[in-house]
């Protein structure tokens, strides 16, 4: 059986974003064992944050079609959408790990694409949430496999 991953935004950013060469290439290399694997799990609040991210915040952005392709590539991972019991699982997230709201969603969303581990750089790093291990692929003390 394959583990799922899943994404976080900053993931698939930094994937794209020049400004950074070492944690582009680690993002990128990540990303590309995913689609390997075919283990890459995301959201809609994950798609929704890259696109306004990579079209809007980076310097040099993506075009609006070139952001749109990759949104269109990661459906693939088929994104979990946001729904009732996304929202009520966050706020369980939230009130037990005192975590933000967005991150909160992010947790949830994981839970319910049956993930073993997510890969974030704004979550802690080896923390436990539900039995899903936070990894952060820049930090020396977690793998990026």
């Amino acid at each position: 059986m394959i583990d799922k991953t899943f994404v976080d935004t900053n993931i698939l950013v930094y994937a794209r974003d020049a400004s950074f060469p070492e944690k582009q290439k680690i993002a990128y290399d990540l990303l590309g064992g995913l689609w390997r694997n075919r283990s890459g799990r995301l959201s809609v609040q994950v798609c929704n944050e890259y696109y306004v991210t990579v079209t809007r915040k980076l310097k040099p952005g993506l075009d609006e079609a070139e952001a749109w392709r990759d949104i269109e590539l990661y459906e693939a991972w088929d994104p979990l959408p946001m729904d009732l019991r996304t929202l009520r699982k966050s706020r369980e997230v939230q009130l037990r790990y005192g975590l933000s709201w967005w991150d909160s969603l992010i947790v949830a969303s994981a839970y319910f694409a049956e993930c073993n581990r997510v890969v974030s750089e704004d979550l802690n790093a080896e923390q436990d949430y539900f039995g899903i291990r936070v990894e952060n692929p820049f930090s020396f003390s977690s793998s990026a496999s």
